[in-house]
């Protein structure tokens, strides 16, 4: 089976995104049944479970063009797509990962949420400290993107095969 490692690649790659996407619409359920009385202090005033909706982008800006962020997402996975599927470089890889399944978690919520289709509110629910609230969407996107930086300013060595990446 010549393709047997590029499929394995695709059913990883598939399987991690689907996972993050899960994980965190499974956590909104939550957050939308748990948190409505109110938050939850997890430690002390620093850290708590707040239920908020977002119907703007990130870090609440942008408020009011949900439509519009909602598109913007929709170019942003299939960029992620067609470059997931171009590179070797595990590093860009893993945040071309965690990066597409939390576009895709926030874009579920866009697309399935109250108000309606392409106008849904984010829901958000981790609180820490002065930083904008948050969804495990959210913080996958965030690491993502750490994890393509650091690879843009530190770019993979090739290996000594010639043309693979470390």
């Amino acid at each position: 089976m010549a393709n047997g490692g590029a499929d394995r690649r695709v059913v990883g790659v598939v399987a991690a995104v689907l996972a993050i996407v899960v994980v965190d619409q499974l956590m909104k359920v939550w957050a939308v049944s748990a948190l409505a009385s109110g938050p939850v202090r997890v430690i002390g005033d620093v850290v708590e479970l707040r239920l908020t909706r977002n119907s703007g982008g990130a870090f609440g800006r942008f408020q009011g063009f949900t439509p519009v962020l909602a598109i913007l997402a929709l170019a942003i996975v299939v960029v992620l797509v067609r470059t997931l599927r171009r590179t070797a470089d595990r590093v860009l890889l893993v945040g071309l990962v965690l990066v597409l399944g939390g576009a895709l978690g926030n874009l579920v919520d866009r697309f399935l949420r109250a108000p309606g289709f392409m106008r849904g509110h984010v829901v958000d629910f981790v609180s820490v400290g002065w930083w904008p609230v948050f969804n495990i969407a959210d913080a996958c996107i965030t690491v993502g993107g750490v994890l393509l930086v650091i690879r843009t300013l530190w770019p993979a060595r090739p290996t000594a095969e010639g043309g693979g990446t470390a």
